[in-house]
């Protein structure tokens, strides 16, 4: 991990802000600032900005309706979209000098990670109130509860420790190869981390898809299964 990700910039009182909270709020900042462009430009004969955003938006939204139906991909799409595109940025701004990804740092993954677990109860509860999802976990029989809450655990912490696993071995291993190879190799480098930043941006969305699918139609498929 780099030092500089979470060394304490400045502080606001007892509160003290790491390189890592200074950078998140740069990407978020950067996608309010676009959304809102974006939004104030819109128009019936689309410009190359606006076509650009609707056919992003159009293939996450394309992504979400393969696995949840036409309601449900609605009720997450701005969720699961925020997410995939401040993943995609969080990954990529570690290529600008003097910067680090954020997702380089396993506090910024776990409140990542955090965030995914919450809205995974969150959306089941508000699809099928709080009685019936949390029935779900008593199903097929309640004594399989305490490893229902252990999956829950285990699952929120792997995709918090393997985002930040990820990023930070591809940052390491640029500065090593830069170091021993030193200006003869940065265009492989940075193509390899492009790469590897979307592919762990993609994969972090879709777990987070399907675990929020799951907690949208645990109900649904156990009232499938016990009909006759």
């Amino acid at each position: 991990m780099d030092p500089l990700s979470t060394e304490t910039l400045f502080t606001v009182g007892p509160l003290g802000f790491s390189g890592t909270v200074v950078t998140s709020w740069g990407v978020m900042l950067l996608l309010w600032f676009v959304s809102l462009l974006v939004k104030q430009g819109l128009q019936l004969q689309p410009g190359p900005w606006q076509t650009a955003t609707e056919g992003v938006i159009g293939t996450i939204e394309s992504a979400i309706s393969q696995v949840l139906t036409a309601e449900q991909t609605r009720q997450v799409l701005p969720f699961v979209a925020t997410l995939w595109l401040y993943l995609v940025l969080a990954n990529l701004i570690g290529l600008i000098p003097g910067l680090h990804s954020p997702t380089g740092d396993l506090s910024a993954t776990g409140a990542l990670a955090l965030l995914v677990f919450l809205s995974v109860h969150w959306f089941g509860i508000r699809a099928h109130g709080l009685r019936v999802y949390l029935r779900h976990y008593l199903q097929p029989t309640p004594f399989l509860l305490p490893f229902h809450l252990l999956s829950e655990i285990t699952r929120t912490v792997a995709l918090a420790v393997r985002l930040f696993g990820n990023i930070m071995s591809l940052e390491m291993a640029a500065l090593l190869i830069l170091w021993v190879a030193g200006l003869l190799a940065p265009v492989p480098i940075l193509m390899l981390h492009i790469i590897e930043a979307l592919v762990q941006a993609y994969i972090f969305g879709m777990l987070a898809l399907i675990y929020i699918a799951g907690g949208l139609q645990s109900q649904q498929l156990r009232q499938e299964n016990e009909s006759p």
